[in-house]
C-alpha cells in the first residue's frame, strides 16, 4: 500500500523528474528522494513511499491542534504519517518527522471507518506534515466527506497552489503554522520561506475553509516584536482581523537548546497582536485571559477554555454573542 505513483510532478530527460508539490521542486535523478524523504524517482517515475503509512492514530479534543473557532469542546480523530519538507531544528515531532518511527499500514477507508466509530467530528491530517501526505490526505478526505465528516490540515502551508487548489475542496479547516516574519530565520532554522505559507493560507480563505494560524516564538530568533507586528499587520490585511491567530511558547526541543520563551516575550505579543486581530491566543503558557474567547463587539465571555475543557456558555448555536448577537468567527 505505501509506494504508488506521486501526483504533481514533470518528467525531464535522463529519467530526471523535478516534484511540484511543494516549493522546493525538488529536482530528482532515478533513486534519489526529496527532501521530505518520503517521494523517490524511480526509473524516471516520482513515487509517494508512505502512502498508506501510519505513525500515529489518536482522539484528540479539537482544541489541541489547535483550533478554537471550529467546532470548540468537539472531538477529532488524529492521524500522522513519517516526512516533512521542512527541517526545523526545533521540531516537536521529529521522530516522526525526520527518524525512522515504526509504521503501520492504514487504509483510507478505514480511517474514515474509525472515525465515524468513534463518534468524531471528523480527521485531523496532523503530528507529521500533511503536505507529504497528499495522495492519501487527498483519498481519505474525499470518503470522509461523504460520510459527513470534517476535514482539517495541521500544516506548515509550504505547498505549491497548483495541488493545494486539488485538495482545498475536500478540506473543511486548517491550523497553518506561520514560523515567523524573517526570511534568514526560515532559511537558516527552517529551511523554508514565509511567502508560501501566506498565500496558502490566503488560497484557503478564498476557498472558503476555515483558516487559524499558530505562530511558535523562539527566543532571540523569532521574537522581535517589530517583525511580529509587520506579520499581524499582514494577517489582518490579507485574510482578514477576524483570524485567529495562536502565538505558542518555544521550549528546547531537537537541535535547538535555546532557552524558553519568557514569558514577557509573549504577553507583549499578545498584548501588541489583541490590537490588530479580534481573536489572539497564548499556547504553551498559563494566562488567565489568554486561552478565552472575548465577543469582538461588546467583549463577552463567550467561550472559556482551561487546558482543554472547553466552555462555550456565552455563544448561542448559531455561533453569535450571547449578549449583543454579534455574529462571531465560529464554525459550530
Amino acid at each position: 500500500m505505501a509506494i504508488r505513483e506521486a501526483k504533481h510532478y514533470v518528467k525531464l530527460d535522463g529519467e530526471r523528474v523535478e516534484c511540484r508539490l511543494c516549493p522546493h521542486t525538488c529536482l530528482l535523478a532515478p533513486g534519489r528522494r526529496g527532501l521530505c524523504r518520503v517521494r523517490e524517482n524511480r526509473d524516471g517515475r516520482l513515487y509517494t513511499l508512505n502512502y498508506g503509512l501510519c505513525s500515529s492514530l489518536a482522539v484528540d479534543p479539537i482544541e489541541k491542534k489547535p483550533l478554537y473557532h471550529f467546532y470548540p469542546g468537539c472531538l477529532i480523530l488524529s492521524a500522522g504519517t513519517v516526512g516533512c519538507n521542512f527541517a526545523c531544528q526545533f521540531c516537536q515531532n521529529w521522530e516522526i518527522a525526520h527518524g525512522d518511527p515504526e509504521v503501520v499500514p492504514l487504509d483510507p477507508a478505514v480511517l474514515v471507518e474509525k472515525a465515524c466509530d468513534l463518534d468524531t467530528v471528523g480527521i485531523a491530517y496532523t503530528y507529521s506534515e500533511p503536505v507529504v501526505w497528499f495522495e492519501f490526505v487527498l483519498d481519505a478526505a474525499a470518503l470522509a466527506r461523504e460520510r459527513g465528516l470534517k476535514n482539517v490540515l495541521v500544516t506548515n502551508g509550504f505547498i505549491r497552489p497548483e495541488p493545494l487548489r486539488e485538495l482545498l475542496p475536500v478540506v473543511d479547516a486548517l491550523n497553518i503554522d506561520v514560523k515567523g516574519y524573517n526570511r534568514e530565520f526560515y532559511r537558516r532554522v527552517v529551511r523554508g520561506d514565509y511567502e508560501p505559507v501566506l498565500q496558502a493560507a490566503r488560497l484557503a480563505r478564498e476557498a472558503g475553509c476555515h483558516v487559524e494560524l499558530t505562530a511558535l516564538l523562539v527566543t532571540g530568533l523569532n521574537d522581535d516584536l517589530g517583525e511580529l507586528e509587520e506579520l499581524v499587520k499582514r494577517i489582518r490585511d490579507e485574510l482578514g482581523e477576524d483570524t485567529p491567530l495562536h502565538f505558542s511558547r518555544y521550549f528546547p526541543h531537537y537541535k535547538l537548546h535555546l532557552p524558553p520563551t519568557p514569558r514577557e516575550t509573549m504577553e507583549r505579543a499578545w498584548e501588541m497582536a489583541r490590537g490588530l486581530l479580534h481573536y489572539v491566543y497564548l499556547g504553551n503558557i498559563e494566562h488567565p485571559r489568554a486561552a478565552n474567547t472575548y465577543c469582538s463587539r461588546c467583549g463577552n465571555l463567550v467561550i472559556k477554555r482551561r487546558g482543554y475543557k472547553v466552555s462555550p456558555e456565552g455563544l448561542t448555536k448559531e455561533g453569535c454573542c450571547g449578549r449583543c448577537g454579534e455574529k462571531l468567527a465560529v464554525v459550530m
